[in-house]
Formats: C-alpha cells, sequence, structure tokens
C-alpha cells in the first residue's frame, strides 16, 4: 500500500527536536509538550522523555487536577506516596496514576545505572479534577500486545490491532508503542476529533505520506486533522514510536506548577489546601518518603 489508506490522513504540522533540561533533583529531560515550541496540546500538558541516576530523582512534590502516566523504558522507579501506595515500575511497565483532588509522592531511581522513560500529563475535566487519587498498574506480560506483518504494537491506551488495553481512561486516550522492522507499515485509526503527536524513541520513520522526509529519533510530530495515520519504515534499522492521542476538553487551562485547575481562583485555594494540609492534602502534615 503506497498512499495512505485513510480518506482523511493526518500529517505532520510541526516538528522539533525537544532540548535536554534539568528537572527533579539533578534528572534530565526532552520536554516535548509544555515548552516554547509546544506549550499544551489538549488534553495532554506535559510529556518528558526523561533520564536519571542515583543520587538524582524526584523527591517528594504534589499534584492536583490531572493525571500523569509513567512508562519505563529501562531501568526501573521506585514510587510512594502520603496515602501508603509504594511500588516499582521496570522496564516496560506502565503507571496510570489519577492525582485528582491530591497527591504527594516521589518517584525515585530503582537500583544504580541509567534509568529511563516518558512521563505524560493528561488534564482531567472541571468534573474530574477534584475526585479521589487512583492507580492503575500494568506490569509489562500484562500490556496487550499485538504483531503482524514485521509490526508489533503494545496497547498502553485503547485499541490496535483488535487488541484493547484494560486502563480506564478518563479522559478519552489512546496510548500505543510501535515497533516496525525494515521496510514495513502500519496504518492506525484515530478518532477524528481528538489531538494526536507521535514521539520516535528509536530508528527514524515517514509519517502521514510516503514521500515525506522520515522524523529522526528523539522528535517530537504533532500530527493534523484527520483520521489514521500512516507510518513507514523505509531505514535498514528498526522504528520505536509512541502515538498519544486525546480527546480535547477545550476548557481553560490555569497552571501552577504541579497544579493544573480551570481559574486563578481553584489555584489560589489549592495552594491555601496544600500549604494548610487539607482538602486532599489531609496526610501531607506527618508525610516524608524515605
Amino acid at each position: 500500500m503506497s498512499e495512505s489508506s485513510f480518506a482523511r490522513p493526518r500529517l505532520v504540522t510541526k516538528k522539533f527536536l525537544p532540548k535536554h533540561q534539568r528537572e527533579g533533583d539533578g534528572a534530565v529531560v526532552r520536554r516535548c509538550i509544555g515548552r516554547s515550541e509546544l506549550k499544551t496540546l489538549d488534553p495532554f500538558l506535559m510529556m518528558d522523555d526523561f533520564t536519571v541516576s542515583p543520587p538524582a530523582g524526584f523527591p517528594d512534590h504534589p499534584h492536583r487536577g490531572f493525571e500523569t502516566v509513567t512508562y519505563m523504558l529501562q531501568g526501573g522507579i521506585t514510587h510512594q506516596d502520603f496515602a501508603g501506595h509504594k511500588g516499582t515500575i521496570h522496564t516496560g511497565d506502565v503507571q496510570w496514576m489519577t492525582a485528582g483532588r491530591g497527591i504527594i509522592h516521589s518517584e525515585m531511581p530503582a537500583g544504580e545505572g541509567v534509568h529511563k522513560g516518558l512521563q505524560l500529563w493528561i488534564n482531567l475535566s472541571s468534573q474530574d479534577k477534584m475526585i479521589e487519587p487512583r492507580y492503575q498498574e500494568l506490569l509489562s506480560k500484562d500490556i496487550p500486545s499485538a504483531e503482524e506483518d514485521g509490526v508489533e504494537v503494545r496497547v498502553i491506551a485503547g485499541e490496535s490491532m483488535g487488541v484493547q488495553s484494560p486502563v480506564y481512561t478518563r479522559t478519552p486516550a489512546m496510548y500505543l508503542d510501535f515497533s516496525l522492522r525494515p521496510s514495513t507499515q502500519v496504518h492506525q485509526h484515530i478518532p477524528e476529533s481528538w489531538n494526536a503527536f507521535a514521539y520516535v524513541i528509536e530508528g527514524e520513520g515517514v509519517l502521514g505520506y510516503q514521500n515525506n522526509s522520515p522524523i529522526p529519533p528523539n522528535h517530537m510530530a504533532v500530527l493534523g486533522p484527520g483520521n489514521g495515520l500512516s507510518v513507514w519504515n523505509r531505514s535498514s534499522k528498526p522504528l520505536r514510536f509512541v502515538l498519544i492521542a486525546g480527546q480535547p476538553l477545550n476548557e481553560p487551562v490555569v497552571q501552577y506548577g504541579p497544579f493544573v485547575m480551570n481559574t486563578q481562583a481553584e489555584i489560589d485555594q489549592t495552594i491555601e489546601d496544600y500549604h494548610y494540609s487539607k482538602n486532599g492534602f489531609e496526610m501531607a502534615k506527618h508525610w516524608r518518603s524515605h
């Protein structure tokens, strides 16, 4: 299939290489969303491709009003929160955390060496911002996958190749990890009203139309409107990329660091709640990670 298989193929409207920046305590990230080139991509607030080695990490910090999705590419991250929830995710595992009305947690490397992963922030609608926090954790072996004609997909959220993820996405979203052998192609349906992007982890891929120039590794590709994306691997090396899409909320976003609400008044209230350990932050008073 040389041309796209979609009536309205999605094309790349913007591509860039996110530069390295420091984050947390000594960690290094490529910030793909949440930077000057791309402030937000509704419903996505941020995406970091992170690299961290001890003693660096992400010590105790709060969240309110959105979800964080952490997908490990190498090594492991140990997280613990003020509600006593604790665990380690390793290569290929995912943690889908709904911060809702409030979480304080730490995310630190599990052991020596280099630990890498992707962390995505998904906004919650105004009616969901103050819900109780919850976690959905999938071990690598439990992430549904499918393989066909040299193309493998891991379905972290949503559906692909007839396989569906068990993850409940409060803000409707898809999160697919594709691996394409040389000279293969994939055609993935994406709901027309959703915003979407691709991030190349390794190799290089041709997105949209077959005669486009390839997108190199660590590059972000924002996709325009349409009902699906076609990707070709024309190189001699394997291609791996994530395709992420979500239904826009179309609500005002007021962000103050790790707090994301709809109005400045709600942000002021959140800062007060955090400061005085109330309205969701009660357990903050006596908790420190260890």
